[in-house]
């Protein structure tokens, strides 16, 4: 009898004891089949993070050594805090291997541990090798100078993984390693599928995801402290995100006091611990109307190659800042370009507040050396509770495939269940075959069809698309139906002006797609920009381009040609500018350096631009982002702003600013708009301010690989400049090409145009006389009269004298009807040669 109860028993117990495992996987702490840590050059083991290295000296003929000849070293004087595992190391005279049996085929972790230092008899610092894994190259021509962990996780197929070290330079050469781990990765650690493929022209699924290598290369506890190997379950160090950020006010960080809601579906511990989805940076909205809009973004400097090197960009989140569900929406930006529009945790989450989730997507690298990441509120966001967060990023190098692995991804639960439970009755197997798939169903759903990016609806008019989503807002006065009619473009005479979009005549990419260079039927070279759909700027910013630049004609301002809007397409035809970029000819390109000259007349170029569209109607247009990329110079170097799709109507004459959510790219971005969310035409005064101070530095206007207090040019210039030193950070390349006169008014007046309070700063008027006065001196040293150096409105300024212009041109105003612009013009002239009672 009691034999009997104790066998009618068992399957219960057993029952509830799987049903439990199934439901909460994620109780149960990850313990990986195979597990080697090796102490390499010791003879005893050393404990790290609960964790036992065993010593590779500790017996005769070297543990896990399998060939080559190698010896043990030892650091005679190892620094005071540095751990047990760095005080000794493995070198490799010849080629060597460590070689592991593996118990369980599937992911596995490598980490290669590298401390050099100096023995009597090696010089680690100065040591050349490579290393593979069963033959797979991991590293080539590898030397470890500092302090390095090199990261891999691989999909292991056979029954026994070589680690292989050769030294580089003959019989002369030797490798090193400290300290060696290879252990098993979770099976879901990494799936197949789920993956989104970004690139310029389209958002696709990326599959076979898990046969790859992956070399880690950022792992970021976003808005959180760093996280040792102690504090994660796969031993892995997560760093802050404070040295990314590229504009740290922007961003708040937020802090969970609860652990995340695990639940079947979304994220586990091993894919992130506790601590990364407890803390977070959000929109710092404290300083700002509850609508403003804007980005937190981050820019991780990755390896730097035209050619592309793909990468697996990991992004985790857990909605620790909402209050109840389905309040936050918010948009992915990877490399300007949209990678998840619409992100509702609360769907993805299955309905479960503070649960944690991640997003994989798979991007290619290009010759800027910098990833970068953005978050912002979605269009859909509800009205006052604009926002957006991001908990860790994981940013992994994809090596390269080295084939399928022989191994099952996942664990056939029921087979092993089955083998355990014996002759168990079978409904018991059918349940738990039933909760088994339901886990593997719901295990990465692909995202609502409300989220995916749709295809962009035609302009049906100039005010907006009554399908869209966004709206211009305050409206640019549309030129009217004819004025658009004339530009338009048909489809065919694009794709045959680009050879059916041409990779080989791609010229640039933004936000909003890619730039190819054409030349028309007739013959005119044009650069076609072609909207993609899911771009960070699409409709609205389409129709207000088409919309400022059917509208207005300046020397200095780029034209547009036509546009297209067939077959759902979005295309803008511009005047080609030969010369590209000002951004290019300062630094970071193949081009000569510019001339101070030619640095200034440019400046002036750009300026008489902004100065016509702030002063070119009664209530003008403020562009919004001014910047170098966003001015560019035609074969004689003539600059001409560009890129109008953020522009917006100034004030009315009764009006001091216009409300409106932040647009604009960091670094260039007025703080006076940002925190009260009311553009002036003095935010466009103050880009172009930083702009003058990148033109002088020939440095970008924010470089997260600098020292902290240089990361931001406008804040180190300015520091320099109220030194009167200005002349310590300019570019090399301008050394005695500029006269200590010229440099003062240059300083003087990029200095006034960075005043925190845009009524502190100058007109783009006052901008471009001090910038005329700055050529003149540095052209023949002339001195202005002790009045004529004041901050004064052009139009307030005395006659005596005349100020000598760069080079005649005509300008165009809004009517159609050009004016003259002589060699030479009054002071009570207005420099940008609109010569109209207009201006204000």
């Amino acid at each position: 009898m009691e034999t009997g109860t104790a066998v009618g028993f068992s399957p219960l117990l057993l029952f509830f004891f799987v049903f439990f495992t199934v439901l909460f996987p994620f109780s149960i702490p990850f313990t990986p089949t195979d597990n080697y840590l090796v102490h390499c050059g010791s003879t005893t083991n050393a404990t790290v993070d609960n964790r036992v290295f065993v010593g590779d000296s500790s017996k005769p003929g070297s543990l896990f050594l399998s060939e080559g000849r190698s010896v043990p070293v030892a650091d005679a004087n190892p620094p005071r805090n540095s751990t047990v595992l760095y005080r000794t190391a493995r070198v490799f005279r010849t080629a060597s291997s460590y070689r592991f049996r593996v118990g369980k085929t599937g992911l596995h972790f490598v980490r290669l541990h590298f401390f050099p230092f100096v023995d009597r008899n090696f010089d680690l610092t100065v040591a050349t090798f490579s290393v593979s894994v069963n033959g797979f190259s991991l590293l080539r021509g590898f030397r470890a100078e500092v302090a390095v962990i090199k990261e891999f996780i691989l999909n292991v197929g056979e029954e026994m993984l070589e680690l292989r070290f050769v030294p580089a330079g003959g019989s002369s050469g030797f490798g090193f390693v400290n300290a060696l781990e290879v252990f098993s990765a979770p099976d879901d650690l990494i799936l197949d599928d789920g993956a989104r493929k970004i690139t310029a022209s389209s958002t696709q699924e990326f599959r076979n995801l898990s046969s790859q290598v992956f070399q880690t290369v950022h792992r970021i506890n976003v808005g959180g402290s760093k996280l040792t190997p102690f504090n994660d379950t796969l031993w892995r160090t997560w760093i802050p995100d404070d040295d990314f950020l590229v504009l740290k006010s922007a961003a708040k960080r937020a802090v969970a006091t609860d652990p995340p809601n695990y639940q079947s579906g979304g994220a586990t511990k091993e894919d992130a611990p506790d601590n990364v989805y407890m803390t977070a940076q959000e929109m710092n909205r404290d300083n700002v109307t509850a609508f403003a809009r804007f980005n937190i973004t981050w820019d991780f400097p990755v390896e730097s190659d035209p050619g592309g090197v793909r990468y697996l960009v990991r992004l985790h989140f857990c909605d620790i800042i909402s209050q109840a569900l389905n309040q936050l929406y918010f948009d992915v930006y990877i490399n300007e370009y949209s990678a998840y529009s619409n992100v509702d945790l609360s769907v993805l989450t299955y309905h479960v507040l503070a649960s944690p989730y991640y997003m994989d997507f798979v991007v290619d690298s290009d010759s800027s050396g910098i990833l970068r990441i953005s978050v912002g509120p979605s269009e859909i966001s509800n009205p006052g509770k604009v926002n957006a967060l991001l908990n860790g990023a994981e940013i992994i190098r994809i090596v390269s495939s080295v084939g399928e692995s022989d191994g099952s991804k996942k664990k056939n639960l029921w087979v092993i269940i089955g083998s355990l439970v014996g002759s168990i009755a079978a409904f018991v197997i059918i349940v738990v075959g039933i909760l088994l798939c339901m886990r593997c169903g719901k295990a990465r759903q692909k995202p609502s069809a409300a989220s995916e990016s749709t295809a962009y609806t035609q302009l049906r008019v100039l005010g907006g698309s009554s399908h869209s989503k966004l709206s211009i807002g305050r409206a640019l006065a549309s030129p009217g139906a004819n004025g658009c009619l004339n530009l338009r473009i048909p489809f065919v005479d694009v794709q045959s002006a680009t050879s059916n979009f041409d990779k080989n005549l791609i010229i640039g990419s933004g936000g909003f797609g890619m730039v190819y260079k054409g030349v028309l039927k007739d013959g005119t070279k044009v650069a076609v920009k072609r909207g993609v759909p899911g771009s960070r700027q699409g409709l609205p910013e389409f129709q207000t381009e088409i919309t400022v630049l059917s509208k207005i004609r300046h020397l200095h301002l780029v034209s547009l040609i036509g546009y297209c809007e067939e077959q759902s397409e979005m295309i803008l035809v511009y005047e080609y500018m030969e010369k590209g970029s000002l951004k290019h000819h300062l630094y970071g390109s193949r081009y000569p350096p510019l001339s101070w000259k030619q640095r200034l007349e440019i400046c002036i170029g750009a300026a008489r631009g902004l100065h016509y569209l702030h002063t070119g109607s009664a209530q003008g247009i403020i562009h919004r982002d001014i910047k170098s990329t966003n001015i560019l110079l035609d074969e004689n170097y003539v600059s001409k702003v560009a890129d109008f799709g953020l522009s917006r109507s100034g004030p009315c004459l009764d009006e001091t600013h216009v409300s409106t959510g932040v647009k604009g790219s960091f670094g260039y971005l007025d703080p006076e708009y940002f925190r009260r969310q009311q553009l002036t035409d003095k935010s466009d005064v103050y880009s172009f301010g930083v702009v003058l101070f990148e033109v002088l530095c020939a440095r970008p206007a924010v470089d997260p690989m600098l020292a902290r207090e240089q990361v931001n040019l406008a804040e180190c210039a300015m520091q320099w400049q109220k030194k009167g030193m200005l002349s310590e950070i300019i570019d090399p390349h301008l050394a005695g090409d500029i006269s200590a006169s010229s440099l003062k008014k240059y300083g003087d007046t990029a200095e006034k145009c960075l005043a925190e309070y845009g009524m502190d700063r100058p007109s783009m008027g006052d901008v471009l006389w001090n910038l005329e006065y700055a050529l003149q001196l540095h052209e023949d040293g002339r001195q202005r009269e002790p009045q004529e150096d004041s901050d004064a409105d052009v139009a307030d300024l005395p006659t005596k004298g005349t100020v000598r212009k760069v080079q005649p041109q005509k300008a165009e105003t809004s009517e159609g009807d050009y004016v003259a612009a002589s060699s030479d013009v009054s002071t009570t002239q207005v420099f940008s040669q609109l010569l109209t009672s207009e201006g204000r």
